[in-house]
């Protein structure tokens, strides 16, 4: 990959399936998107993704796991695996399987800082680990 970043919809569809398939292709761990903050949000946490071999890893306060609940109704191939809400945190962390092609992850990973974490269309997003 040689890019990192992208702040379209077309742009952001593009880089998120090129590093679904590097991450394939390297075998690594695990690959990370996340997404920039919303201005004037003070110390609002860094929203972000993350994706390894066929499952999603995300952290949700409860009104974003509703909105991730509904989210998935659009993605029947994908369903939650796994919810844990640990006492020293302030939210759910998420696994979620999924089984598809990287253009359909990709769709997935922008579909879920628009209508989970709330980010507007133009909203830039970068590829920080693959």
């Amino acid at each position: 990959m040689t890019r990192f970043d992208a702040d379209t919809p077309k742009e952001r569809q593009k880089l998120f399936a090129d590093a679904v398939v590097a991450h394939r292709n390297r075998g690594s761990a695990f690959l990370t998107v996340e997404a920039d903050p919303v201005e004037g949000a003070g110390d609002e946490p860094v929203p972000w993704v993350q994706f390894a071999e066929k499952t999603f890893n995300v952290d949700c306060t409860d009104e974003e796991l509703d909105r991730l609940k509904a989210l998935l109704e659009s993605f029947p191939e994908f369903r939650i695996d796994r919810l844990e809400s640990p006492e020293e945190a302030e939210g759910t962390n998420v696994r979620i399987t999924a089984r598809s092609d990287a253009n359909r992850l990709a769709g997935f990973i922008d579909r879920v800082f628009q209508a989970v974490y709330e980010r507007e269309e133009d909203y830039r997003a970068w590829v920080v680990a693959v």
